[in-house]
């Protein structure tokens, strides 16, 4: 299913560019401000419980768009490199808490008033890595999971800038492994809520 996703995608991405006017295809990059759920756990032999919410962080995206164009409409499918962050206390420590992924955004918008469109669609996520500062983490119990992107834009001749909220729908876990009595076992929330802010080059 995921290669025939990405096939789908790329196969758009290409039609696209010899599309109507308005249609065609270009690189994006930006910044966002990730926060992850909650850390739960416990700690030592004590059975000590603990939750502790994330603090958010800066993180950053690059990669490719396409864009079929209709009167008041659009359809535009993006595959962006993300990678997140955001830090927990954990035991007096703090560790941050990195998301490697691919987001593929299919994104449906409505054109406003001039260069003015909203846009919102889902969002399917493919993790590739993650890792808690210093402490023994698992992979996320599923790589593959959905979310949604929801946001408002300009177009400036081939410039682009949009901003845009991110939540993932999907409910997914990393396992915090402890190996002695002063290490946490528990489970950290990887779902990302972010604001995403970008710019686009049509080519």
């Amino acid at each position: 299913m995921k290669k025939t996703l990405f096939i789908a995608v790329f196969a758009l991405m290409g039609i696209t560019a010899f599309g109507q006017s308005g249609s065609g295809f270009g690189i994006k990059a930006g910044l966002s401000y990730n926060k992850n759920g909650d850390l739960v756990g416990t700690v030592g032999d004590a059975a000590q419980n603990i939750t502790e919410g994330a603090e958010g962080k800066t993180g950053y995206h690059f990669g490719f768009w396409g864009k079929l164009d209709f009167p008041k409409l659009y359809l535009r499918p993006e595959v962006v490199y993300t990678r997140t962050k955001s830090t927990y206390s954990v035991n007096g420590d703090s560790n941050d808490y990195d998301v490697s992924k691919i987001d593929v955004p299919v994104l449906l918008g409505y054109k406003l008033v001039g260069p003015l469109h909203v846009f919102a669609g889902p969002a399917f996520q493919y993790t590739l890595s993650n890792d808690l500062g210093d402490l023994d983490i698992e992979d996320v119990e599923n790589d593959f999971t959905v979310g949604l992107n929801a946001g408002v834009g300009v177009n400036l001749g081939k410039l682009g800038l949009d901003v845009r909220y991110e939540r993932g729908f999907s409910e997914n876990e990393a396992q915090l492994i402890g190996d002695n009595i002063a290490d946490i076992s528990g489970r950290v929330d990887s779902r990302p809520s972010q604001v995403i802010f970008s710019a686009s080059l049509k080519l």
